[in-house]
């Protein structure tokens, strides 16, 4: 979906058709809520907030959002994420359905503890 390497998140988001832009600025702002002190990159071209290493990344496809929080994660949530798809670190969420943003926030509040037990 996109063409160009974004410089920041903003830049990246508005890459985006209007009606996915809503979407991803919510799984933004549920990420920010969630750890208030991570900063934002983009990293691996997709937007990435950092804290004590890279804590999360998200990034948006034709039919989905994709959230990598990595593999711990996924498996400490897996019960809450079994309506979704799954693989090893990356959850998927369609576009055509409500996009669980206190799952996001609970998912990346284990990733703040996660990366401040390094």
């Amino acid at each position: 979906m996109k063409t160009k390497q974004a410089k920041d998140i903003d830049e990246y988001i508005a890459d985006f058709p209007d009606d996915v832009q809503p979407l991803l600025e919510k799984v933004r702002a549920s990420i920010r809520k969630a750890a208030p002190d991570a900063e934002e990159a983009i990293k691996y071209q997709i937007p990435t907030f950092v804290l004590n290493g890279n804590l999360i990344h998200f990034a948006g496809y034709k039919n989905h959002i994709g959230l990598y929080p990595g593999s711990k994660a996924i498996e400490e949530f897996k019960e809450e994420l079994s309506g979704h798809e799954i693989s090893k670190g990356t959850v998927r969420f369609p576009l055509d359905k409500r996009i669980p943003l206190g799952l996001i926030s609970k998912i990346t509040k284990f990733c703040v503890k996660r990366n401040r037990a390094r």
